[in-house]
């Protein structure tokens, strides 16, 4: 599938994808890339002038999101080990990026490190040191669901969870009216501890911290999709959001992000919460070491040399 985003210039960006749907990303620098990604992201220079100068009247809400070119992998949908098939619901690749006046900034200088060493699975996350000198947390449980249970919540209500992480505990407000589906199913897989023992596996400084897949790989879910609840246009991805990475409609599971600084995006991605507690926690995940993964879909370091554990997810009230 090849879909182009125009940007504010002459250039268009394409993105080539035989594995499954991700759409476009431009670069401040007047040049274009694209993401073939049979399973993995691989960024190569293209060109689409002539793309853009059709689609850029219809998109003026993305010709302000100019900057690095950065995606979001997320996955929902059934575990790759028991199919041999994959639809867009079951593995996807969602792609962002920051505006210009926020691009990502690295407080800490990724060192030169070989690819052999640098974590590209659940396993070899765990083989490495812990961030913030904490222990390793137990290791986590693989699961998969046909769908998540109904908790019958009140739209009214606002539910308070802790998020312990290897650097400290992060209190996090859920909004159901914002999003009712995405939060059942956040707190049902919360419930049954899918999210104990997990990794972070994409921190991007002064962007999103990324978690919610048991396999660290970015490719895996819960083993359904929770239905789209873009939030509207006036509500801002601002430091603390937190949202659920997609692939575009239809294709959000159990994957979530964090942002670690306000941010431009589109309303494409779920938001169901925001850090009310612990906002300096989120400064602990951008100093830790990164590395680039021969898997990763971004062009800069983006995968922990030190593992960043999500202890559990527990309620509040």
């Amino acid at each position: 599938m090849i879909s182009t985003i125009p940007r504010a210039g002459s250039a268009a960006y394409e993105v080539e994808n035989p594995g499954f749907a991700a759409p476009s990303i431009p670069r401040a620098d007047g040049r274009v890339y694209g993401v073939e990604n049979p399973g993995f992201a691989i960024w190569a220079p293209i060109r689409g002038l002539d793309v853009a100068s059709r689609l850029m009247r219809r998109t003026t809400t993305l010709s302000l999101l100019i900057g690095a070119a950065l995606a979001l992998a997320a996955c929902g949908g059934s575990d790759a080990t028991t199919t041999t098939t994959t639809t867009a619901a079951e593995q996807s690749t969602t792609t962002t990026q920051p505006p210009a006046t926020t691009a990502p900034t690295t407080t800490t200088t990724a060192p030169e490190v070989g690819l052999e060493i640098v974590p590209r699975n659940y396993d070899e996350f765990r083989a490495q040191p812990t961030a913030c000198g904490a222990q390793a947390a137990e290791p986590a449980i693989p699961m998969q669901f046909d769908a998540p249970a109904d908790l019958d919540l009140s739209p009214d209500a606002t539910i308070g969870v802790t998020l312990s992480t290897s650097c400290g505990d992060i209190g996090i407000k859920l909004d159901p009216s914002l999003a009712p589906e995405t939060v059942n199913s956040f707190l049902f897989l919360a419930s049954e501890g899918y999210f104990d023992g997990t990794v972070f596996h994409r921190v991007i400084p002064g962007f999103v911290a990324q978690g919610g897949d048991p396999t660290a790989t970015g490719t895996s879910g819960p083993g359904y999709a929770v239905p789209d609840e873009f939030p509207p246009p006036t509500v801002p991805y601002d430091r603390g959001v937190l949202a659920m990475a997609n692939a575009g409609p239809g294709t959000t599971g159990s994957q979530f992000f964090i942002m670690l600084a306000d941010g431009g995006l589109p309303p494409q991605y779920s938001i169901f919460g925001w850090v009310t507690e612990g906002l300096e926690i989120l400064d602990l995940l951008q100093e830790v070491p990164l590395g680039q993964s021969p898997t990763s879909p971004d062009p800069t370091p983006s995968t922990p040399l030190e593992t960043i554990y999500i202890n559990s997810v527990t309620t509040q009230n």
